[in-house]
């Protein structure tokens, strides 16, 4: 487990009115009918087709494709060509979930765009916004905008999905007053910079002075310091990153259900594809990482970003929000005028290799989704780029064999005998299980709130009393209302399994993992209506404020119950 997870939940009982709960720790034959079903998802493909040129190659035919998951090829159930906007024909089979087009009907694109402010400077993220704004007017009459921004701790829907100009102007002018937090991250970089820089310095003059023995041993405890503000700079910028990818992977779920295609348009404030190489000026040639510390790789930060992606059917594309690498002198957060040109600004020793680490992060990003990375000056065209990237492509589809296994499996486009033409697509999908798909609802909620599908959730919590050192700990009574979940007779019984998680997250950030409980209600009557079963727990938390978010599912009608909120230490 790792250090900054604080959640601790230990389930107690479950004392209700209805029925008699089972004792903790007894096990309990839960009968099949209430095993997690499989349920049936069209994995959507969009694909661009350029000739060597670049140039986009239209009129082909599901013939012209050979759709090949994990090496093996794999039968399209649904085809269309979409030409400038607009369908131009296709073939689809008799499949759920396909998209519904009609021929020489419009197209719609939904542009989902995130706003990360944690990482972006002011300056630069305005620059970027007001381009977009400028660039409103090349979408289409059936496309769709929205706009997310998150700080390192909440998200705001800036608006929801619209094709009002007005709306999308209002979210902007509201993003442009939000504060940026780039600043902050460049001087926390430069402190641990200038600490090692000083630590050199004392050993040079210690060494020329001829000062040992205790002189030496104060040097070394000096070094100390220095490689674990070195480590505790790592970590807290790999936890920072963590935070924003999960921010965006709660974006593109939130904003899912929507007809059409969906991008996202990731802002990017300076995403490294390595926190080592991105740090490494701080760093000594002996520092390295205690074994109770983590620094995530690459995969790690950005793998589930790319899965979540790649499951629900959105491309990404990226956006290199600080342009040109570049030294800042003063406080760049406020901006430097309107005539400013930072691209012009010359770069600082060690600062290609910086650029070279974001750039790499933003193209895998894109190539594993099948959208296109827009570096530097392509920052300033960004929302026309996206518009015209995704009018014309194949949208392919197929229902692959689920098994819910959270593995990754790969896809490919291969073109019949055309030899001289290029497939960009997304490079694969997770067969994600539900159980993980409904932790990162819970996640979500963090941000967010109650999903829009879900139904209420009555939860209430005892006041906190101190529980070790620094803790706090709670009860929580959680009232399932028996009319919203499905109870079938079995054996006798009437008798239904729910889900329960429960996850939070302090006011810097830090969350935990999510909390899950299988739950068996049973009764020998059928419920009444209008009874409830109680569910109490206990959540033993650190004193300081927390969101939280408890839920309950029904696996066998979907139905999802959810309570968010904030509790605190309060007089502790």
């Amino acid at each position: 487990m790792k250090s900054r997870r604080t959640l601790q939940v230990a389930w107690l009982l479950a004392a209700f009115l209805w029925a008699t709960a089972p004792v903790p720790g007894q096990e309990v034959e839960i009968p099949e009918v209430f095993s997690e079903t499989i349920d049936v998802r069209v994995v959507n493909v969009e694909v661009v087709v350029t000739d060597r040129q670049g140039n986009r190659v239209q009129g082909l035919k599901p013939s012209d494709f050979e759709l090949l998951v994990n090496g093996k090829p794999t039968p399209i159930d649904y085809f269309t060509e979409i030409e400038d906007g607009f369908a131009a024909g296709g073939a689809a089979g008799d499949i759920d979930g396909v998209p519904a087009l009609d021929l020489n009907a419009p197209v719609g694109t939904n542009f989902l765009i995130f706003i990360d402010d944690l990482f972006s400077i002011e300056r630069d993220r305005n620059r970027v916004l007001d381009r977009l704004a400028d660039d409103f007017g090349e979408l289409g009459p059936a496309d769709r905008i929205a706009a997310v921004a998150y700080d390192g701790q909440t998200a705001e829907t800036l608006t929801a999905w619209t094709d009002s100009a007005a709306d999308f102007q209002d979210a902007l002018d509201r993003a442009r007053s939000r504060p940026s937090h780039g600043v902050l991250q460049l001087s926390a970089r430069s402190q641990v910079t200038q600490d090692r820089q000083l630590m050199v310095e004392h050993e040079a003059g210690r060494d020329q002075s001829g000062l040992l023995g205790s002189g030496q041993q104060a040097s070394s405890g000096l070094s100390g310091d220095v490689s674990r503000m070195d480590l505790s700079y790592r970590e807290k910028l790999s936890n920072q990153l963590e935070s924003s990818v999960l921010a965006a992977m709660a974006t593109m779920r939130r904003f899912a259900n929507r007809p059409g295609r969906k991008v996202m348009l990731l802002l990017a404030g300076g995403w490294p594809g390595s926190v080592e190489i991105f740090a490494r000026d701080t760093l000594s040639e002996d520092s390295r990482l205690s074994v109770d510390r983590r620094v995530m790789s690459q995969h790690d930060l950005y793998g589930p970003l790319v899965s979540t992606a790649n499951l629900i059917g959105f491309s990404l594309y990226p956006v290199d929000v600080p342009g040109l690498t570049r030294d800042f002198f003063g406080d760049a957060s406020r901006g430097f005028g309107a005539n400013a040109q930072p691209d012009t600004i010359g770069a600082a020793p060690g600062a290609l290799q910086k650029e070279d680490t974001i750039h790499s992060a933003l193209h895998l990003l894109a190539s594993s989704t099948g959208g296109m990375p827009l570096v530097n000056a392509r920052r300033d065209i960004a929302l026309a780029s996206v518009v015209a990237d995704t009018r014309s492509y194949y949208w392919l589809g197929f229902a692959p064999q689920r098994r819910e296994d959270n593995r990754f499996h790969e896809i490919a486009v291969r073109l019949v005998g055309r030899a001289d033409l290029d497939a960009r697509t997304r490079e694969g999908y997770v067969d994600m299980s539900r159980d993980h798909e409904l932790d990162m609802t819970a996640k979500a909620a963090l941000l967010f709130g109650d999903p829009p599908d879900a139904l209420p959730l009555q939860v209430h919590f005892s006041e906190p009393v101190r529980a070790g050192r620094r803790k706090m700990s709670m009860q929580v009574e959680v009232a399932i209302p028996l009319d919203e979940i499905q109870l079938l007779p079995v054996a006798g019984e009437w008798l239904s399994v729910v889900e329960i998680r429960v996850t939070a997250m302090d006011e810097a950030g830090n969350r935990s993992e999510v909390s899950f409980e299988k739950v068996p209600i049973a009764g020998a009557q059928e419920p009444e209506p209008g009874q409830i079963f109680y569910y109490e727990t206990e959540l033993r938390l650190r004193r300081r404020e927390h969101s939280y978010v408890i839920t309950v599912h029904d696996p066998l009608t979907g139905t999802n119950l959810t309570s968010t909120g904030k509790v605190g230490p309060k007089s502790l």
